[in-house]
């Protein structure tokens, strides 16, 4: 089943603001979810893993347009905790490792990419089991 913009927001609100948010975003990044998303390794919890997919890639978005519509230089990048800070000159360095998760990498960017990554590990973790005749017991 495909997510709506309405059920996305009920579940996320804080997407509400189509300002910042548009639907067309919603729209576009909902139909590469369930392209990209195994449903079979994500069963009944496909609709979840859709919405946090979609929200990561939202709030990528959003941040590069921010960005670029302030003249920040560079749409993209991330940031954690204030590590360091300077005064004179305003200098300050963020420590992204402290709410990184271990082998996420582009995951880390967004908490909602965070979710989906934890439940990616989630479904995946076990051995996949594909029968082959040839070693059947007879």
């Amino acid at each position: 089943m495909a997510i709506t913009h309405e059920a996305f927001v009920a579940a996320f609100p804080e997407f509400a603001n189509l300002t910042v948010y548009p639907q067309s975003q919603f729209d576009f990044w909902s139909a590469q979810a369930y392209l990209q998303l195994n449903a079979g390794r994500f069963g009944p919890s496909l609709d979840l893993a859709a919405m946090l997919f979609v929200a990561h890639n939202i709030v990528l978005s959003a941040q590069a347009s921010r960005s670029a519509a302030t003249g920040g230089g560079t749409v993209s990048g991330t940031a954690g905790l204030v590590a360091s800070k300077a005064v004179d000159k305003v200098s300050v360095s963020y420590d992204t490792t402290t709410a990184a998760v271990a082998g996420a990498g582009l995951w880390n960017a967004t908490v909602y990419g965070q979710r989906l990554y934890q439940m990616m590990r989630a479904f995946g973790v076990g051995p996949v089991y594909f029968p082959n005749r040839r070693f059947a017991i007879p």
